[in-house]
């Protein structure tokens, strides 16, 4: 009778579980189409995480682990899901166009969009669930911390240039060019 009991327990708490799991999961299918919606809220979340770190002056660490971590989401973003630099045997995979006249292949980022989207929405809500606890306000001297993620942001970001300018690829390009019909009289 025991076992019936927990089994029924457990099977409802699974039942919980996946019913939850499907919820959100139709909210973020929900929200997929509206690209430029999502990016405005995600902006509003780190600028409110910004203000409560202003205001309350604390919590540097989980500022400057979370700018890295963005970092490394938009280095990802920038970067073809197929290095070139890595893909030696021209008999693997798509490559991207080196000429003018060769075929338009559209971009393929390492970490798409909605992803880069989800990823960052969900780091900046734990990262201010992290201000609301004093184990994570770890004093430091804070200009240091700021110089440091400058200095990295931009080798990162020369190297990324660098590698884009090398491989012949722009990852905001969108659309295959359309020609206009030339009408024959």
């Amino acid at each position: 009778m025991m076992n019936e009991e927990s089994t029924s327990s457990t099977n409802s708490v699974s039942k919980c579980f996946t019913r939850l799991s499907q919820t959100y999961q139709t909210l973020l299918d929900k929200w997929t189409p509206h690209t430029k919606v999502r990016w405005v809220v995600a902006g509003l979340l780190v600028f409110c995480f910004l203000l409560r770190i202003f205001l309350k002056q604390g919590w540097y660490i989980v500022t400057y682990a979370l700018g890295i971590y963005h970092l490394n989401l938009f280095i990802a973003f920038l970067t073809p899901k197929i290095d070139p630099a890595l893909d030696l045997d021209d008999d693997q995979g798509p490559e991207l166009p080196t000429r003018s006249n060769e075929e338009f292949r559209p971009f393929i980022r390492r970490l798409p969009e909605f992803k880069f989207w989800y990823a960052i929405t969900k780091s900046t809500i734990i990262g201010t669930i992290c201000t609301f606890f004093d184990v994570f306000n770890v004093p430091v001297f804070w200009p240091i911390l700021v110089m440091y993620f400058i200095t990295l942001f931009c080798i990162t970001m020369k190297r990324q240039i660098k590698h884009m300018i090398k491989y012949k690829y722009l990852p905001f390009t969108h659309n295959k060019p359309r020609y206009q019909r030339v009408e024959t009289k």
